[in-house]
């Protein structure tokens, strides 16, 4: 019991002042980040029309993962990708993206799990250039296309209309021939079995 109290329950407490000090350490940078997020809105709204082409340069850039984390958030999808979020918040605090910084630091100090607010409020304020991106790429095409898709739809159609209903009608005429056809070789195979009945051994 002595080699318990003096070795094993002191590293146990470290480990768990180890996780406490972080927890902690990672509030605090929420805290002081989120005083900040009117002041990094409004910096964000000054700049946005400069970052929107960088930022859109290092989105296309990055892995799947993290376009799907921009796009979504998700809870858990941070820690899987906490390599890709830290390169991808490194870059755009190399672009001075507003917020990228300081939740780049926190990211890297407490790691992506504790730190979700600040990086989810920089990743919202980049996903605004991708829905806008989105946005254009689909209202453009759809412009044209419906205009000379609905004639074709409306004529396939009605095409399909009138071939269905010849062949209702060829259906229809071919069985009822066939109907008044089998009446007959009933009776035909009905007179052919009687007399074919095998002789009786006695």
């Amino acid at each position: 019991m002595g080699y318990w109290k003096s070795t094993v329950v002191p590293k146990f407490k470290k480990l768990f002042e180890k996780n406490n000090l972080k927890k902690q350490g990672a509030a605090e940078a929420c805290k002081t980040f989120d005083d900040a997020k009117e002041d990094y809105s409004k910096e964000f709204e000054e700049k946005k029309n400069e970052l929107q082409a960088k930022v859109l340069e290092i989105y296309e850039a990055s892995t799947a993962e993290i376009k799907a984390v921009v796009k979504e958030r998700k809870e858990g999808a941070l820690k899987k990708v906490s390599t890709a979020v830290e390169k991808f918040l490194e870059e755009l605090s190399k672009l001075e993206f507003p917020g990228s910084k300081p939740a780049h630091e926190a990211c890297c100090k407490y790691g992506p799990t504790y730190v979700e607010g600040p990086i989810f409020f920089v990743f919202e304020k980049v996903s605004t250039f991708i829905v806008v991106e989105e946005k254009k790429e689909e209202e453009a095409p759809p412009v044209a296309e419906p205009e000379a898709a609905a004639p074709v739809e409306e004529t396939s159609s009605k095409e399909k209309e009138i071939v269905v209903e010849e062949e209702k009608k060829e259906e229809v005429a071919v069985v009822a021939p066939e109907v008044e056809k089998t009446p007959e070789p009933e009776a035909a195979k009905a007179a052919v079995v009687a007399p074919t009945e095998p002789p009786k051994d006695c």
